[in-house]
């Protein structure tokens, strides 16, 4: 079948982009959730988190906390404006891909602590996929821009 054949074919199926536009919007939003809410976590209790990431090899843990917190509020605001969608699902993949590794490496865990932590790498791996549909595909109806 030629291409100009295929564009005059009808469409098969449901577009949820032109029946239900706020899906992608709510979308966005729920997957940006985490990624606030660790913000808010992060910055009331920075000493804590910070420990935590020391705990875990990382140097100088307040510069890469402070890194980290930037990349997840820009990622954050770009996802839900739906504004250059695409690089905030970018920043915050560049976050969770080394934090999903880092501090989840269930095949160093042995213990009470191993599910928790194959249920955090898999939780992240399916954010991870969902970043991806993001950037693959763009931020959907109801947002400022692609």
């Amino acid at each position: 079948m030629s291409r100009s054949s295929e564009a005059t074919m009808p469409k098969k199926g449901f577009d949820v982009s032109a029946s239900l536009p706020w899906v992608s919007l709510l979308g966005r939003i729920l997957l940006s959730y985490i990624f606030a809410w660790s913000v808010v976590g992060d910055l009331t209790g920075w000493a804590g988190t910070t420990h935590y990431m020391a705990s875990h090899g990382i140097p100088i843990p307040g510069l890469f906390l402070a890194g980290a917190d930037i990349l997840k509020i820009v990622g954050v605001v770009l996802l839900v404006l739906g504004f250059r969608a695409r690089f905030g699902a970018l920043c915050l993949l560049v976050f969770i891909i080394p934090a999903t590794f880092i501090f989840h490496n269930f095949w160093a865990i042995t213990g009470a602590g191993h599910l928790d932590a194959v249920l955090h790498f898999q939780k992240n791996l399916a954010i991870m996929g969902g970043l991806l549909m993001v950037i693959a595909l763009g931020p959907g109806r109801w947002s400022i821009s692609s």
